[in-house]
């Protein structure tokens, strides 16, 4: 019995404007109302979603989001967090020494700020991260904390032939997983949104027999793999459609509804 559903945002629950449609929320809406947790899965931090989380109501007490891609499950209400999972700054050492001999720019997470290393100037990442504080600082300045995950945010074509070129190290150190054609992810080596959704799912006594995801891109490959219902996108990258339970129509033809209506026909 499904008992959750959890949702990507770009390219699965957004459409190409970055909106939820009409009838994407009122699906959502009813689902929730009649006591199907909602969580959206991201890789961003809550903040930078809020609007999203109060279009769809979601702010209830037992109302989570999964930020991070997995690093972090936050109470939308209280805040407090649930689940936590990162990285020591040594950890990003092995990145630092290989963005600094191809003099490619980088942005480093915590679980509250972007640290906005400049010693290589050219990232994008404040044109598609909002509502977040950004701190510029030369790597050197980097404080020893706990990170979420590190971010290479370029245009396109200046990001495809460096991950094309990636060092095997790199991939063997980290998760490493492109989340948009502009954004290159590190994550910690056993991260990604089904480990906070497997912990989300134990809060509750659940388990992934309980649970219906969506996606379309490498970041999600994991929790559609895991999930009882795992729904990929008509716009989704093959691999990802392959693991997948079935296809729906895409982010900008109401995918996330036209297929809730049918599986929670019954319900809505």
């Amino acid at each position: 019995m499904i008992k959750m559903v959890a949702l990507d945002l770009d390219n699965t629950l957004l459409n190409s404007n970055k909106e939820i449609s009409q009838r994407n929320e009122r699906v959502l809406k009813q689902l929730h109302q009649q006591g199907i947790k909602v969580v959206l899965c991201t890789g961003r931090p809550i903040n930078a979603i809020w609007p999203y989380i109060e279009q769809l109501g979601l702010t209830d007490p037992e109302d989570y989001t999964i930020t991070f891609n997995g690093g972090l499950v936050i109470n939308n209400e209280s805040r407090e967090h649930l689940f936590e999972l990162g990285m020591k700054k040594s950890d990003l050492l092995p990145l630092f020494s290989y963005v600094k001999s191809k003099k490619i720019p980088l942005n480093i997470l915590d679980f509250e700020r972007v640290y906005e290393l400049n010693d290589y100037p050219g990232s994008i990442y404040r044109t598609v991260l909002k509502n977040i504080e950004f701190q510029a600082l030369p790597m050197s300045d980097v404080p020893e904390i706990t990170y979420s995950k590190a971010v290479m945010a370029i245009t396109p074509e200046k990001l495809s032939p460096i991950i094309k070129e990636l060092p095997a190290e790199l991939k063997t150190h980290y998760h490493a997983v492109q989340s948009q054609p502009m954004i290159m992810e590190f994550l910690p080596k056993k991260l990604n949104k089904a480990v906070g959704l497997k912990a989300l799912l134990d809060h509750f006594g659940d388990d992934f027999s309980n649970l219906m995801t969506f996606g379309d891109a490498d970041n999600d490959l994991e929790m559609i793999k895991a999930a009882a219902q795992g729904i990929v996108m008509e716009n989704g990258l093959p691999n990802v459609k392959a693991v997948a339970t079935a296809i729906t129509d895409t982010n900008d033809n109401d995918g996330v509804a036209r297929y809730c209506e049918r599986y929670f026909a019954t319900l809505l």
